[in-house]
């Protein structure tokens, strides 16, 4: 199976909540003004956001339909290219091979997929002959480190761990430091899930980063954000939160198979404008998908 086909396979719950709700607004004789409002707030719904609904909208009635004429395909047309307008910005190669260490720090709240995803970013690149070493700064939970380890031990990574409660720092440092002098490709690094109102363990998270930087000022290469989509419009809340403490510079989004409202990633994109890395369209090893803004807008729509 494909990459499209992957996608669009994992995003059918999105897409037939589309094709769903598009169907019963456009098979029903009803004003011109009462279908732009019912479209308008299905889009708010899916979690598409108020901004890309009220552009959607004024394009629309930009184009001045006829009753005849405002119909479902030209209203897809319109969608279809102002998603396409606000994913593509966001792509970015993350698995382009360079010369130098290349650190990946990954965070963001408890159950929404970190350990998970980084083994499925371990198997990614070991497919492609990486060379990965991976870190368990996750000292909070004893399980966290079983599950990393695991992960590690199916993909035949290396990983840097201490026992649990220890300084998750120390546990980056020392990574960090065996990844350079073994000339490692990728250092991956698990942190504790946070909560924005958890003072102590984002002060905790910025000391992981102050500590990267000692061992190189260009260190962590990437703090990623893992978000799930079933969380809908708090994800957004999430990468607010996390960039008060450090900025982001790329999001994966996890389970976008469990939601009908994938439109949330659509959102995020416009508002933020961060690199959108990889998404998460089932549990399968291989279900974490590099982004592509053309495979995204086609599965989303069901095309």
């Amino acid at each position: 199976m494909g990459i499209l086909d992957k996608i669009t396979e994992g995003l059918k719950k999105s897409s037939n909540h589309i094709k769903s709700n598009l169907t019963d607004i456009f098979t029903k004789s009803k004003p011109s003004e009462e279908i732009l409002k019912e479209l308008e707030d299905f889009m708010i719904s899916s979690d598409m956001g108020t901004g890309l609904a009220n552009r959607i909208i004024e394009n629309i009635k930009k184009q001045k339909y006829s009753k005849e004429e405002l119909e479902k395909n030209n209203f897809l047309v319109i969608l279809e290219k102002e998603i396409h307008q606000i994913l593509k910005p966001c792509e970015k190669d993350f698995f382009k091979s360079k010369s130098e260490l290349k650190s990946i720090l990954i965070c963001g709240v408890n159950g929404t997929g970190k350990t998970t995803t980084i083994g499925k970013l371990c198997k990614i690149l070991a497919e492609n002959k990486k060379k990965i070493i991976v870190a368990a700064a996750d000292t909070f939970r004893a399980a966290a480190i079983e599950q990393i380890e695991t992960w590690c031990n199916r993909n035949n990574v290396p990983l840097i761990k201490s026992e649990a409660g220890s300084d998750p720092a120390s546990v980056v440092f020392k990574a960090l430091d065996h990844a350079y002098k073994n000339n490692f490709e990728y250092c991956i690094i698990d942190t504790a899930g946070r909560l924005q109102n958890k003072k102590n363990l984002m002060e905790e998270f910025s000391k992981i980063i102050r500590v990267a930087k000692k061992i190189n000022d260009q260190h962590p290469s990437e703090i990623i954000i893992v978000l799930d989509a079933t969380t809908g419009q708090n994800a957004l809340n999430q990468i607010e939160e996390f960039n008060k403490f450090q900025p982001l510079t790329g999001i994966i989004m996890t389970k976008l198979d469990g939601t009908a409202k994938g439109g949330v990633l659509l959102a995020i994109a416009e508002k933020y404008k961060i690199p959108i890395l990889a998404v998460g369209v089932g549990e399968k090893e291989d279900d974490l998908l590099p982004f592509k803004a053309d495979d995204f807008t086609k599965g989303f729509l069901g095309k």
